[in-house]
């Protein structure tokens, strides 16, 4: 662990806030006519999900936690944890499925990902910013419903709805962005 300012924090550092390791998911700069400046910042607990807003003076001293990124394939959920496995040492671990609420709808069994951990604790998931998926459910196109921009729902195999144009068919590779679990692209293979 190191110390930094409160103002040298940006966007996607790991701290520890009492004794808690965060994500810092939103950071605001502000600085005032008059008093000094202060930083304004979203986090979330990495060990339960809940968001937490704070506002640090920009002086003030905050401890980043030195994380390791390891590569690890997903193997199962076992309804309350996701399973997996570390690529180099073999060994297994476990995450809450609580932990992951915006992770889970990108986890395929058998892929790798990039894990965040601190210690024997994981505290985050580094997902690629554009996944491609497949189309597990959809329904037909209203023929003739030829409206700029119509749209319908599809389920892709993780079970997450998304809103896709409506010339995308079940069976179908769609590009999703996973910060936003917007349609994209549709992918032609």
């Amino acid at each position: 662990m190191s110390q930094i300012k409160a103002g040298a924090m940006e966007k996607g550092m790991f701290i520890l806030e009492k004794d808690t390791p965060y994500l810092v998911v939103e950071r605001e700069f502000v600085n005032p006519g008059k008093g000094s400046s202060f930083v304004r910042i979203k986090l979330k607990n990495q060990r339960t999900g809940a968001a937490l807003k704070i506002t640090h003076k920009s002086q003030d001293n905050i401890e980043e936690i030195d994380v390791e990124e390891q590569s690890c394939q997903y193997l199962y959920t076992d309804g309350e944890n996701f399973v997996f496995m570390n690529n180099e040492t073999f060994d297994q671990f476990e995450v809450l499925c609580e932990a992951m609420e915006n992770e889970k709808w990108f986890l395929m069994e058998g892929d790798t990902y990039k894990i965040m951990r601190w210690g024997e604790e994981t505290l985050g998931l580094k997902l690629p910013p554009k996944i491609d998926m497949v189309v597990t459910e959809a329904e037909e196109g209203v023929r003739g419903d030829t409206v700029q921009g119509a749209s319908k729902l599809v389920k892709v195999g993780t079970g997450l709805q998304i809103k896709v144009p409506i010339f995308i068919k079940q069976g179908e590779t769609i590009r999703i962005n996973t910060d936003t679990k917007e349609y994209q692209e549709r992918i032609n293979k």
